[in-house]
């Protein structure tokens, strides 16, 4: 579903965030993006959907990131943000959660019938009239997905979905992801998560992939844990 090939990105001043980056993932993985402050997670993600382009190919389900295919790319590729609050700007949730679908012109029965789903799934069901500032963090990261859910994407890039949150939002809120039948690539401190709900680890250090297997691997080697600022 993703394929990356040789991907490299400057920002301003020659500043390297990525280099030489070859990744492929499959339908239905759950993959962990780790690694210390600036290595480069989040500098990725916004590449699966265009918001950022480097140097290098990237294809999503078999269509190459170009301006021709950057519709179909975004409609496949849901971006969950760290901050719900770069997700969430109307005045009630189901407004929120209705806006994408309306944006794709589809009917108002249809876009009811995702935001009454997408809702279910994050288990916000019954908050559709509630304002999303007078949510809680983790009630806000919830309608901040189903806000991505409800355009049934094949694809969830999620930058630290458990940031923030209190221990019983992160248990509620790792039980909720371990549910979603989409293909999931999440960039994350959160070690516990990893362990938890990804099989497969990817760990980048300045930039570079520096690991790429099984997640229980990697969790037994402290050396290559500790060299890449995860212990």
């Amino acid at each position: 579903m993703i394929e990356i090939h040789h991907l490299s990105y400057h920002y301003a001043h020659q500043i390297t965030a990525l280099e030489g980056i070859d990744l492929v993932v499959d339908k239905g993985e759950k993959i962990a993006l780790v690694g210390s402050n600036g290595a480069g997670k989040t500098t990725l993600l916004l590449h699966l959907n265009g918001i950022l382009r480097g140097a290098g190919q990237v294809r999503i389900n078999k269509l190459d990131l170009n301006e021709k295919n950057l519709p179909a790319i975004r409609a496949a590729v849901g971006m969950v943000f760290q901050s719900p609050d770069d997700q969430l700007f109307s005045a009630s949730v189901s407004d929120d959660v209705a806006y994408g679908p309306m944006y794709q012109g589809l009917a108002r029965e249809e876009v009811e019938r995702r935001v009454s789903q997408a809702l279910v799934q994050v288990g916000m069901d019954g908050f559709e009239s509630r304002a999303p500032y007078h949510l809680s963090l983790g009630e806000k990261r919830r309608v901040a997905l189903a806000t991505v859910l409800s355009m049934r994407p094949d694809i969830l890039a999620m930058d630290e979905p458990t940031a923030g949150l209190d221990p019983r939002g992160r248990r509620e809120s790792i039980e909720m992801l371990r549910t979603l039948p989409q293909t999931i690539i999440a960039a994350t401190h959160d070690m516990e998560l990893v362990k938890t709900l990804f099989s497969r680890m990817i760990i980048l250090n300045k930039g570079r992939i520096v690991y790429d297997g099984a997640t229980k691997d990697a969790i037994r080697n402290e050396v290559l844990l500790e060299r890449n600022g995860l212990i």
